[in-house]
C-alpha cells in the first residue's frame, strides 16, 4: 500500500498518516522531514539532500503512508501511489488547530495579535495564503494540490478531516477496495 495525504497545513495530514501507519504496520513518511533540518522549522535541507532522503526511504520501504507533498522540489515523487487523499477542513477549525500547535511548539510568545485582533505569526500568515497563491510550484498551496489532483495517475479521495480518524481510515480502506492494487 502506498498512500499520500495532501491538504493545507492544519488539516491533519500527520495525525492521519501516523494513525494509518500504526494500523497497517507500515512506514509513515512526514515530508517535513525532507524539507526541514530539525523540528524548529528554521533551516531547509538543500534539494539534493531532500532527494537523497526521499530515495533512501523509497529503497527501504515498499509500503508507506506519506503526509505532505514533495511536488514543488520533486515533481515525479510518489507518482506510483495507490491513492491520493486530499484533506480539507473549515478554515476556522484549521486555524484553531494551527494556533494551538504553534503555541504548543514554541510557547505563547510565538504568536502575536494582528491589526484585526487575531493571533498570528509568520507561519500563520503564510498559511493564510493557501487559497490565494496561484502558482502550482508554490509548496503547500491549493494551487499545488489542485495541480496534483488534476494530474494524478492514482485515484483521488477527498476527505473532510474534521471527522474522527477511524472514519477517515475506513473511507480510505473502502476506496482502496474499490480500486484494488
Amino acid at each position: 500500500m502506498k498512500l499520500q495525504l495532501i491538504g493545507a497545513s492544519g488539516t491533519g495530514k500527520s495525525t492521519l498518516g501516523n494513525y494509518i501507519a500504526e494500523k497497517k504496520h507500515i512506514k509513515w513518511i512526514d515530508t517535513d522531514d525532507y524539507l526541514w533540518k530539525d523540528k524548529t522549522f528554521s533551516e531547509n535541507y538543500p534539494i539534493e539532500q531532500r532527494l537523497k532522503l526521499y530515495h533512501d526511504d523509497r529503497e527501504k520501504f515498499d509500503h508507506f503512508v506519506v503526509s505532505g507533498s514533495v511536488f514543488s522540489w520533486n515533481p515525479t515523487g510518489f507518482t506510483d501511489r495507490d491513492l491520493l487523499v486530499f484533506l480539507t477542513i473549515d478554515d476556522e477549525q484549521r486555524f484553531q488547530r494551527l494556533i494551538k500547535r504553534e503555541i504548543t511548539r514554541a510557547g505563547a510568545t510565538s504568536v502575536w495579535l494582528d491589526p484585526q485582533g487575531n493571533q498570528t505569526n509568520d507561519f500563520l500568515d503564510w498559511c493564510k495564503t493557501y487559497y490565494t497563491a496561484k502558482d502550482p510550484s508554490d509548496i503547500g498551496t491549493f494551487a499545488e494540490h489542485s495541480y496534483q489532483i488534476a494530474h494524478s495517475k492514482s485515484p483521488v479521495l477527498k476527505l473532510d478531516s474534521s471527522q474522527p480518524l477511524d472514519i477517515s481510515y475506513q473511507l480510505i480502506k473502502q476506496k482502496l477496495e474499490k480500486n484494488p492494487l
